[in-house]
């Protein structure tokens, strides 16, 4: 087994700052995705007076603290939410490193020496692109309703590459092979409700519900199973929950890939020990 406490601590700081620095990239991807815009060129400016951001006041939330908020040129107000994005990521970001390390499904507790490193660090690469599209599109679309191909899209390839390499270090196939039959799984059930119910489910629901089906399975079936049910618990309590409080409608259009993917982080954190507890009780176990 692979003694992790000396590295843990250096880990857990470098994805730290990875994810603030990662975060202040979302900002930019969130804004000017849904626009159709690049999110490398043009360079950064404040919408007040059109002045390019410079670097020392591009650092992730120490900036926003330093300025007090304001721009430097024009003193426009400079929203609190691009820090608060810059932090979440970074703490996110922490999450999932710990997650690999101490679920049911890390690869360090079964691998030896080199193997363990490499597999572990695909893996946990992997999850961290899940993680950081994870909050793009969830604010997307909150903001806009929409799942833009642009994100989802390149996932179908970042995602079963890095999974499909970590497969061909540890030697289990058996997980790429669960992978694929998620991703019919959940395709095809997203499918369905999306031609059962015309606008009820969105494409975008599907596409994603497609990526989300491989990530899960090749964790486990106890990571799908929960994933998935789990997006419809917490999309549903939400929904009754505005419904009681009068903020929506029976008609009323409620993004649904936020709860997809909290449901599916769900599944990947908890998702082996829920599922065993419940096999447990139908005497399956």
């Amino acid at each position: 087994m692979t003694d992790l406490s000396s590295v843990v601590p250096f880990v857990t700081v470098l994805v730290g700052l990875l994810g603030l620095a990662i975060g202040s990239f979302l900002n930019v991807v969130v804004h000017r995705v849904p626009a159709g815009m690049s999110v490398v060129a043009p360079a950064s400016a404040c919408p007040g007076c059109g002045h390019e951001i410079r670097r020392r006041d591009n650092v992730p939330v120490v900036s926003w603290l330093v300025l007090r908020a304001r721009c430097r040129d024009c003193s426009a107000p400079i929203s609190a939410r691009y820090p608060l994005v810059e932090a979440a990521t970074g703490l996110l970001f922490v999450s999932v490193a710990m997650c690999s390390v101490l679920a049911p499904w890390s690869p360090w507790a079964d691998l030896d020496g080199g193997r363990a490193v490499i597999h572990g660090v695909l893996l946990l690469v992997a999850l961290l692109y899940l993680m950081a599209i994870s909050v793009s599109l969830t604010l997307i679309d909150l903001d806009t309703h929409t799942l833009p191909n642009r994100i989802v899209l390149p996932a179908y390839i970042v995602l079963p590459g890095l999974l499909l390499a970590a497969s061909a270090v540890s030697g289990d196939w058996g997980a790429a092979l669960r992978g694929l039959v998620g991703l019919v799984v959940l395709g095809v059930v997203y499918l369905a409700l999306a031609l059962a119910v015309p606008g009820g489910m969105g494409l975008g629901d599907v596409k994603l519900a497609v990526v989300l089906g491989f990530v899960l399975a090749y964790l486990g079936w106890g990571p799908l199973a929960v994933g998935s049910f789990g997006a419809f618990l917490l999309g549903g309590t939400f929904a009754i929950v505005l419904l009681v409080l009068g903020r929506a409608g029976r008609r009323s259009g409620i993004p649904f890939g936020p709860w997809m993917l909290a449901g599916a982080w769900l599944g990947i954190a908890v998702g082996v020990p829920a599922w065993n507890l419940y096999l447990g009780v139908l005497g399956l176990a």
